[in-house]
């Protein structure tokens, strides 16, 4: 009763969830609901921002347009996946985890797809439907979460197109690129030879030779 009158019921239940695997006998901790209350302020800043007069208005980052970010898709696919299938395991600390990973997404994101988010919130909804009710209801929901049908996860979503390779340079860690996961090794030695910090790192220099790991690293020799 007390951690509900200071977070609320919505702080207490994922809390009691994340904490661990339901068979385990696990230490409370006041600093774990507190971690759960902020990734819940976090879902709630995702959608609304504070205007000058210290109201609650809808961000202006929440557009209902198709999600053409396909990481960011991933992610939410990989959480309707995840949450659906750990609340059937009863793994409800890694489900609740998961949820964390993709707010995050939304968060760093420049632009939020309304249908995208709402489908967070609606894997949200068993862990804390006063929270995740009010958010889609203020974004103009309809039916109530509760009474609505289960997102699916498409799968064609979480096939990744592209690799992030490692870039060295003798060795040495000098910077990330990003490369379609189709690409031939000469396209794949280009842009690694291309990005911003390796043409600084070699300016001046000669390239003897550049080694491509597929799916890994690019290193190249120069002296």
């Amino acid at each position: 009763d007390d951690v509900v009158r200071e977070y609320g019921a919505d702080s207490l239940r994922p809390y009691e969830m994340f904490m661990g695997p339901l068979e385990q006998v696990k230490p409370w901790s006041m600093k774990g609901v507190e971690g759960v209350s902020r990734f819940l302020a976090r879902v709630w800043r995702v959608a609304f921002e504070e205007n000058q007069a210290g109201e609650w208005v809808k961000s202006w980052k929440i557009q209902d347009v198709p999600c053409i970010d396909k990481a960011l898709l991933k992610v939410v696919h990989e959480t309707i996946k995840k949450v659906t299938d750990d609340i059937a395991k009863m793994s409800f600390n890694t489900a609740i985890s998961q949820m964390m990973v993709c707010t995050n997404a939304f968060t760093a994101a420049e632009i939020v797809p309304l249908n995208e988010f709402r489908a967070l919130l609606h894997v949200l909804n068993p862990f804390a439907p006063h929270l995740s009710e009010e958010i889609h209801a203020r974004l103009g929901g309809g039916a109530m979460l509760a009474d609505s049908a289960w997102p699916q996860h498409d799968e064609a979503a979480l096939v990744t197109d592209e690799l992030e390779l490692v870039v060295q340079i003798n060795g040495k860690l000098r910077d990330k690129t990003t490369v379609s996961k189709d690409a031939d090794q000469a396209t794949v030695e280009s842009i690694a030879l291309g990005t911003p910090k390796v043409k600084e790192q070699i300016e001046g220099k000669t390239v003897r030779k550049v080694i491509v790991v597929p799916g890994r690293l690019v290193n190249i020799v120069a002296n």
